[in-house]
């Protein structure tokens, strides 16, 4: 079929097919670009913390009572040997805080000592003794775990940094970007001027908070600090965490009446919430997605069936002038095709534009190559569905009905 005479016929009626054209150009701009988004926050989502989430809990054991700080540290000790005993716990740690957790501690590390500059680099911090490794099931990639003399307690009234760190293997790239060997042995400055020596790398931890830019980057501090507030970390044998988790927390209830057990929570718990306004967002931006592909869509299917109602008496001449019903509904799909090719296109320069726009304007990732094309084929897709069945109406109107009516 010729598409010369389906152009020259359009451009006698052409308000109709430019708003349609609009709204696809339209539609595929903020469509792929929401599409961008989702995918972004769905990899966010995705992000290995590096524990075992699914087989992890963690808790708050806070006292009520004022104990010495020896007796604190027997508590500590007593709770830990506790819960590490109890059948099914493969190792617990009592630690300032864990992966996306929202709270925790971060310092500046540099490569010299004084004071902190621009130039230093920011790390979450976690206070673990040598199971710390193992409960929060990281790999250590390079060098070795703390040994039990490394470990310390820390000092009422002394900010002394402990001497030893295990480091996420971002947190070395970031810190010895030209150096591809190992940080094992390096040394990098703290608290000032508190030097820490690398005895480990580990493959990945993130940071308690999932927003930060520097969520890959942690260090594991071999101390241990013997506060009212005790955070313990509980990592269990795989199906036995829900089992686990009240045996637990009735267990050291029981085992001193001088504080409370609360916050029991557990990782898939702690993710769920991290990520609540991403997926939030997600599920907002993907019925956006799907309410402006529907009404464009229906513009398409209400067009189409104007041009129909409108051209009965013209169809009609043409089905009696020998226009087969393939041949009708071909002129309606090739008719949408160039009305969305144009919208497709313009929308497709615009989606461009409106990325740098918002790439320099909020950080986010550039859209990936195939995102716009990909869009452009659902669209069209959509739109050839759209008017299939008002197409398919126009190819049933009868010779002797059209022609008479005029």
């Amino acid at each position: 079929m010729d598409i010369g005479p389906i152009w020259r016929a359009m451009l006698r009626n052409k308000a109709g097919f430019v708003l349609i054209a609009l709204q696809v150009a339209v539609t595929l701009t903020i469509v792929v670009n929401a599409f961008g988004i989702i995918q972004e926050r769905a990899g966010r989502i995705a992000r290995d913390s590096g524990v075992d989430e699914a087989n992890t809990f963690a808790f708050a054991s806070v006292l009520f009572t004022d104990y010495e700080r020896e007796q604190r540290k027997v508590l500590i000790d007593e709770d830990l040997d506790l819960i590490r005993n109890v059948p099914g716990v493969v190792n617990a740690v009592a630690s300032n805080s864990f992966p996306l957790r929202q709270g925790g501690w971060s310092m500046g590390v540099a490569l010299e000592p004084g004071n902190q500059t621009p130039e230093s680099v920011g790390t979450a911090i976690y206070f673990v003794d040598e199971h710390g490794a193992e409960t929060f099931d990281v790999t250590v990639i390079d060098g070795k775990n703390f040994t039990p003399e490394q470990v310390t307690w820390s000092l009422e009234d002394d900010n002394t940094w402990p001497a030893y760190g295990i480091i996420t293997e971002a947190l070395g790239k970031e810190m010895w970007p030209d150096d591809a060997g190992s940080y094992v042995g390096k040394t990098m400055y703290i608290n000032d001027n508190d030097p820490v020596n690398i005895v480990g790398v580990i493959d990945t931890l993130q940071a308690p908070w999932e927003s930060w830019t520097g969520v890959e980057r942690s260090m594991l501090v071999p101390q241990r600090r013997p506060s009212e507030f005790v955070r313990y970390i509980v990592r269990a044998e795989p199906g036995m965490r829900d089992k686990l988790m009240p045996e637990i927390e009735a267990m050291l209830a029981a085992s001193n009446k001088d504080r409370i057990i609360r916050d029991m929570t557990t990782m898939d718990d702690v993710r769920k919430l991290a990520y609540v306004g991403d997926t939030a967002l997600i599920k907002i931006l993907g019925f956006i997605v799907v309410l402006l592909t529907l009404i464009t869509a229906l513009g398409i299917v209400g067009l189409a069936s104007f041009n129909v109602s409108r051209r009965t008496r013209q169809i009609g001449i043409r089905r009696a002038l020998g226009a087969t019903r393939p041949s009708i509904v071909r002129y309606f799909l090739i008719e949408n095709s160039i009305v969305s090719a144009i919208g497709l296109v313009v929308g497709s320069a615009l989606a461009i534009g409106l990325n740098i726009v918002m790439v320099e304007a909020f950080s986010l990732e550039p859209l990936a190559w195939y995102v716009i094309p990909a869009g452009v084929i659902a669209l069209w897709a959509v739109g050839q569905i759209a008017v299939a069945e008002p197409a398919r109406r126009a190819s049933n109107i009868s010779p002797a009905i059209a022609t008479r009516s005029s």
